[in-house]
């Protein structure tokens, strides 16, 4: 249709803007290309003829081989992806002197939240690379509703502003906007906003509102106009009357050097609704106690601290999301179980 079609015009032309693409570039495809991710990003290579290579499998190696043999220019992560990399890169089991990495320009990352921790490291290894983070979402045709632009890495932790043709603004529950610096629910508008849910008008008004998305996630503006993303909105925890964002949470047990990947989770309580709860993957070889993160985390306000410790892979679904409603469901029903047996 029309409509579909100026949004996918829209969306190349968007990418070819934020990341300068030329028919010189090759961009390597590796998510899946029913995720409106990579697929999306590649539009700025086929909209100036640029060459593409599709990737199956995302293993450190393949990646690193992939970019040196195809010359490749452009690739887009997953934040797991990365993680990978940097581990094999940290443990000795990759070597960058085998591969011929000169070209690699740009490494750019969505899907999810980036935690700044893993781009400070990234640069230690890649100081040359442009470095940027995307925002969107399925309903606003893909990535780049905002992103966060080559040339701002100084605000790594932000998701950027308002990208090409796209408006933003953050609004309270009755859809004001609130005061700069305050948390709200980012809204986008421009030419990638969907038309509807298929066969779903209740869902549809849910999150439309006179052209403006409302993307169920957590944001805040800074003094420079940059826009932070804080958390998904049905992921935020409520504990004892304390809104408490996993995200940032999540960002600070990532700086402690035993850990590979974390997530946190709101678990019912009797007494303050929800407490916090941090699935913790440690990195092979390194050992680490409940006592020791508790520790670690006496730098974080007392609210903010996870009450629960577990050890344990964290589960990423194919586009690198976090799989919190399974955690929730896993850790849930075992937290019932033993408040009960203390009950």
């Amino acid at each position: 249709s029309f409509p579909a079609m100026s949004s996918l015009m829209h969306a190349a032309k968007a990418e070819q803007n934020h990341h300068g693409q030329t028919k010189d570039d090759v961009f390597l495809c590796i998510p899946p290309l029913y995720h409106t991710g990579a697929k999306m990003h590649w539009f700025g290579s086929l909209l100036t003829g640029g060459k593409a290579v599709l990737l199956k499998g995302a293993n450190p190696e393949f990646i690193l081989r992939a970019v040196s043999e195809e010359k490749c220019t452009i690739v887009w992560l997953l934040v797991p992806w990365a993680q990978d990399i940097l581990l094999a890169l940290d443990s000795g089991k990759l070597h960058l002197e085998m591969y011929q990495l000169k070209q690699w320009r740009l490494m750019h990352m969505g899907a999810q939240p980036v935690p700044p921790s893993l781009i400070k490291h990234w640069k230690q290894y890649f100081p040359h690379h442009q470095y940027d983070t995307n925002y969107g979402l399925s309903e606003s045709i893909g990535p780049g509703c905002v992103h966060l632009g080559v040339e701002n890495i100084h605000k790594v932790g932000a998701i950027g502003k308002a990208g090409y043709g796209w408006e933003t603004k953050i609004i309270d529950e009755q859809g004001n906007t609130v005061k700069q610096g305050e948390t709200g629910e980012l809204a986008v508008k421009g030419p990638g906003v969907m038309v509807c849910y298929y066969n779903d008008p209740k869902s549809t008004k849910e999150v439309l509102h006179d052209g403006w998305l409302y993307t169920g996630d957590m944001a805040m503006e800074d003094e420079d106009g940059f826009l932070f993303l804080v958390d998904r909105k049905k992921d935020v925890i409520i504990s004892g009357g304390e809104n408490i964002y996993p995200v940032q949470i999540e960002d600070f047990l990532r700086t402690n050097e035993n850990i590979h990947d974390v997530a946190v989770i709101g678990l019912p309580d009797k007494r303050l609704g929800e407490i916090s709860a941090a699935i913790i993957s440690l990195k092979p070889g390194c050992a680490c106690t409940e006592e020791e993160i508790n520790l670690f985390c006496r730098q974080l306000p007392r609210y903010k601290r996870p009450r629960k410790i577990f050890f344990a892979d964290v589960p990423r679904n194919p586009t690198g999301k976090i799989e919190k409603p399974k955690l929730r469901e896993i850790y849930g029903a075992a937290h019932l179980v033993e408040a009960q047996n203390r009950g």
